[in-house]
């Protein structure tokens, strides 16, 4: 009898694509830690949370919906899914204002994937929902993505699997992520640099 996989949870796509170790600090570590950002995000989420469901203009709308992938061990829940003529829209709320969103999409499209999977039908398309500028967008997914989805899941279970926390990457995805403080990018990059100019200092001295 051959093992299921490890289930991985859909929140942790989008944090391993943003940066992996966010994505290990949460899922590895289990560290987390608010900022504004998050607080924001947290109490946008908060009706969304509330599990239930409405018929509205012919549109069954179902909140906090459960969400799995047997096929690629997925768990997770889902905002909002919209019922059009029986087909599922997967429906993300995001705090702030309409960006790109290539990790959001690729959140939105792993929801995507497990609806297809649980009703049966093709979900050809999502959206994205922005609080701050009252923006919707539409997401129609790409084989590209369906593929990196699929990418990120093998990725983030071998992390998790090997409990692995890949170094800092201190760059501009630093600047409002909320694990700042536990991650520390500067302070542990900045070690890292010394240790290599002395491994560089000592190379250039033992070849003399």
């Amino acid at each position: 009898m051959i093992d299921a996989p490890e289930p991985v949870m859909l929140s942790a796509l989008e944090h391993y694509s943003y940066c992996p170790r966010q994505c290990a600090l949460i899922h590895v570590e289990q560290v987390w830690d608010e900022n504004i950002y998050t607080l924001r995000g947290r109490d946008l989420h908060r009706h969304a949370d509330e599990a239930g469901g409405e018929d509205r203009c012919g549109v069954r709308i179902e909140r906090a919906l459960p969400l799995w992938s047997e096929r690629l061990g997925l768990v997770g829940k889902a905002d909002v899914v919209e019922f059009v003529d029986g087909i599922p829209c997967p429906v993300e709320y995001k705090s702030g204002r309409s960006r790109k969103g290539h990790h959001e999409e690729l959140q939105l499209c792993s929801q995507a994937l497990c609806l297809a999977e649980m009703f049966g039908v093709a979900v050809p398309k999502g959206a994205l929902y922005w609080h701050g500028s009252r923006e919707r967008r539409e997401v129609v997914f790409t084989d590209k993505q369906v593929a990196e989805v699929e990418g990120l899941t093998d990725a983030v279970r071998n992390m998790i699997g090997n409990r692995q926390v890949p170094p800092p990457v201190n760059d501009k995805r630093c600047e409002g992520c909320s694990l700042k403080e536990s991650c520390l990018p500067a302070v542990i990059a900045e070690k890292d640099r010394s240790r290599k100019a002395a491994r560089k200092l000592f190379i250039v001295e033992g070849g003399m």
